[in-house]
């Protein structure tokens, strides 16, 4: 009864003492287990006062109550875990929560999890540091159509190395992030890349996400998205 009791307190807690970006001793999680670390709620205030002017600007029409906080444990490629966060669509969260949950019990390395917020919801400069994140609030180029982003049903995967390409009439070559031109060759090995088959792809397949390294007028590697 005492352990059944004290499981509860900790998830309860969330484990405090640990916030998104901190390193979890493995100890740590072997001792108190692993699901009160996946987590999904409506949004705090103190989340929604980070997200206002930023991924949720002044002009959003998504209803706050739409999405989702998400927190979660994820593995990088030298084997430590980290506290991940993202906003989903409420839709999407309980699958986000199988998924990173399956993904972290392969140690499925994904560098780095946090509010695209704090890359003052600059998508290219989430990307340049390998950011994974979903809800960016935002229509698509030269349309009023809002974007799988904006709806909170698309999740960017280890950006930096799984960028988006595509070959214009010219011939010209659009690689985004800038940085990410080195990992356009998916015949190269390189850590944290998204191949089609792997664990990453098959999960989100799975639960009725479309790759987008899948498409055939471009290549976006990095991308999962859920129709609505």
């Amino acid at each position: 009864m005492k352990t059944i009791l004290l499981s509860i307190l900790l998830a309860l807690a969330i484990h405090p003492q640990f916030k998104p970006g901190d390193m979890v001793p493995d100890s740590y999680v072997r001792a108190v287990g692993t699901d009160s670390f996946f987590t999904s709620e409506e949004i705090p205030d103190s989340i929604f006062s980070v997200m206002t002017g930023r991924s949720y600007p002044g002009n959003c029409t998504i209803r706050r109550s739409s999405l989702r906080y998400i927190k979660v444990l994820h593995k990088n490629a030298k084997g430590q875990t980290l506290v991940g966060e993202l906003v989903a669509g409420k839709a999407i969260a309980r699958d986000l929560l199988d998924i990173f949950k399956a993904l972290y019990n392969a140690s499925y390395p994904i560098e780095r999890m946090r509010l695209i917020d704090i890359y003052d919801a600059s998508d290219d400069l989430s990307m340049k540091h390998n950011n994974s994140s979903c809800f960016n609030y935002r229509t698509i180029g030269n349309t009023g159509k809002i974007s799988s982003h904006g709806l909170g049903l698309a999740v960017d995967i280890n950006p930096l190395y799984n960028p988006y390409w595509k070959k214009d009439k010219s011939g010209k070559e659009l690689v985004s992030p800038a940085e990410g031109r080195p990992y356009v060759n998916r015949k190269a090995s390189f850590p944290y890349k998204i191949s089609a088959g792997d664990l990453c792809c098959r999960l989100f397949k799975a639960h009725g996400f479309v790759w987008g390294g899948d498409w055939r007028s471009c290549k976006d590697y990095q991308h999962f998205e859920k129709k609505n």
